[in-house]
């Protein structure tokens, strides 16, 4: 019955009603439009912050990477200046006559006159013959 009695009601127009009507759709559209910007600025906010996270773990990955690689070059480095230091100390006794000729008796099997040179097997050559022969 109540709905009879309803659609019965007939509707004041007057000026006073029209305006707050007009405010309350008014209202209801700035709602409405306040809601999508939220969400947009939500939205946009979420994507700049996702993006920032992958920059930020993707830096850091490439610094880990960077400074295992540093660490590896150092000790590079370490053995470089510790074979220039080795090949330094070879040049400088190159230059002395005494190691020349051992080197060349050694190595060249240069003798001096009326001297015979005997070549004494090395344990690291019996040691390759025994892995050269077990390996065949």
């Amino acid at each position: 019955m109540s709905t009879n009695k309803n659609k019965n009601v007939a509707k004041i127009h007057s000026s006073y009603i029209e305006q707050q009507e007009a405010n309350k759709i008014s209202s209801q559209r700035r709602k409405k439009l306040l809601y999508r910007r939220l969400t947009v600025f939500f939205v946009f906010v979420a994507v700049v912050s996702v993006f920032m996270i992958t920059t930020i773990v993707s830096q850091s990955a490439a610094l880990g990477e960077k400074k295992e690689e540093k660490v590896k070059l150092a000790h590079q480095l370490k053995e470089l200046e510790q074979s220039e230091k080795a090949l330094n100390e070879e040049i400088v006794r190159l230059h002395d006559e005494e190691y020349l000729e051992k080197l060349a008796r050694r190595d060249y099997y240069l003798s001096e006159q009326g001297e015979i040179i005997f070549k004494m097997p090395d344990e690291t050559d019996e040691k390759e013959k025994k892995e050269n022969e077990s390996a065949q």
